[in-house]
């Protein structure tokens, strides 16, 4: 009897240690700076690089939104004001109203304005070279942005190559003992900048996307702009 209670209070104090020393698995996370940090020097360098390029893209994105956005307001009763001043003889004040409007659709009718008298076909081709000049102003930077949209994805995928070699490297010259934690300094470098360029490249791309389709709104607008202003040229007085 007392053999048994014996063994049964040792087996109830073993499986006391048991519970008392088992856990539960933790799960890991890593933060987004964790893994840059754990990418090594050359990840880091073309991360580095990779926010440079998506600082420069959100800078153009800014700055040409809102250019563009100016260029497309338009006043309702402009071309209204023009035709009577036009009607009238009033062209030093056709003048005035453009220069105070100040949007590229009034510089192309000031332009046609200080052509008056002339063929019709000089007048064209005048405001035909002043449109030119305006839709390169509108259009400035968005090369820049188009080049970043296609660079970054490329950066990051060299990040993913530098990655590889620093892996197969370490396999190299580890012999057998090779583990995870070896290779995890290559991967991560590999994960983290493709990952870093493919972020930078979609958002740079859609940016410039949308930056072209309000170019080409503003475009349409001053080539109907502008051949109202023609059309005008032949109203009666």
């Amino acid at each position: 009897m007392k053999l048994l209670f014996a063994t049964t209070a040792a087996a109830q104090e073993t499986t006391n240690v048991v519970l008392e020393g088992s856990e539960e698995p933790v799960e890991k996370t890593l933060s987004v700076w964790e893994l840059i940090m754990n990418s090594g020097a050359g990840g880091q360098i073309i991360i580095l690089a990779l926010f440079l390029l998506s600082v420069v893209a959100i800078y153009i994105f800014i700055e040409r939104y809102l250019t563009i956005s100016k260029a497309s307001k338009e006043d309702q009763n402009f071309m209204n004001n023009i035709r009577d001043y036009i009607h009238d003889g009033k062209l030093d004040a056709a003048k005035a109203l453009c220069q105070n409007n100040n949007t590229p659709i009034s510089r192309l009718i000031e332009k046609g304005i200080s052509r008056v008298g002339r063929p019709l076909n000089d007048i064209a081709a005048a405001i035909e070279n002043e449109g030119k000049l305006e839709t390169y102003q509108l259009e400035k930077n968005l090369a820049t942005l188009a080049t970043i949209s296609g660079a970054a994805p490329m950066i990051g995928f060299l990040g993913t190559v530098i990655g590889m070699i620093v892996a197969f490297h370490k396999m190299a010259t580890a012999g057998g003992q090779i583990d995870v934690e070896l290779l995890s300094t290559g991967i991560y470098t590999a994960m983290t900048t493709t990952v870093a360029g493919l972020v930078v490249g979609i958002l740079a791309y859609m940016g410039y996307n949308i930056l072209v389709a309000n170019v080409e709104k503003v475009v349409y607008k001053m080539e109907a702009k502008t051949t109202e202003f023609l059309d005008l040229l032949h109203e009666p007085a």
